[in-house]
């Protein structure tokens, strides 16, 4: 009879891939598995071996963000929503910074090539809620926009969790979103509130970031 997989097993692998590349340190059978307790064969149990741990170690990336994503309850406001759904990506980024540096790494196939667009589909169907509210003028380009405010979501994760400066830095995000949504046709004042009512639902220091000098 067949073992029953354990997930635990899979999530500590890949786990374990990513920070071992985050640091630079050989990535093989045998340093992969070494003081976790697992055997190599766990490797082929639960990956077919080192290349399909590639694919799901970038799938994996992809798979925990949408879950963030999709812990955004949609609200009236599409343009709070909109900084929500920013709010959440980042959160995503400081909880697992290894893994979301291997996500951008075109090195690595994905298992599911389509995981990669769920974000921008999000954003873009909270841009066509702004402007069916008449929040956003009608001649704006939704996906467009929705790269534009990834763009900023993606440059503020790269600089903070994976890079040189601190948490604190995250709140340019509210300025910055403003800026780009005023110049989309939302009136200044109530851009402001909507967006920092979104950007609210960051947590103040996110589990898993360790903040020495901005790095994890």
């Amino acid at each position: 009879m067949a073992r029953t997989k354990d997930p635990a097993v899979r999530s500590l692998l890949l786990d374990r891939a990513a920070q071992m590349l985050r640091t630079r340190q050989p990535v093989t059978l045998r340093t992969l598995v070494a003081g976790t307790g697992v055997s190599t064969m766990a490797v082929y149990t639960y990956f077919g071996g080192m290349d399909g741990l590639w694919k799901a170690l970038r799938q994996e990336g992809f798979t925990r963000l949408a879950a963030q994503l999709a812990s955004v309850k949609m609200s009236a406001d599409p343009v709070r929503d909109l900084a929500a759904l920013g709010a959440a990506y980042l959160t995503n980024a400081l909880e697992s910074p290894d893994l979301y540096r291997v996500m951008f790494d075109a090195g690595f196939d994905l298992e599911d090539t389509n995981a990669a667009d769920e974000t921008l589909h999000r954003l873009v169907h909270a841009i066509e809620r702004a402007k069916a509210s008449g929040r956003f003028r009608e001649k704006i380009d939704p996906p467009e926009l929705a790269t534009q405010s990834w763009t900023i979501g993606h440059g503020l994760a790269s600089l903070v969790a994976t890079g040189p400066l601190p948490q604190q830095a995250l709140a340019h995000g509210v300025p910055m979103l403003t800026a780009l949504f005023t110049s989309a046709g939302d009136e200044p004042d109530r851009c402001r509130q909507s967006v920092e009512r979104g950007w609210g639902r960051m947590p103040p220091a996110a589990p898993g970031f360790h903040d020495r000098g901005g790095r994890p």
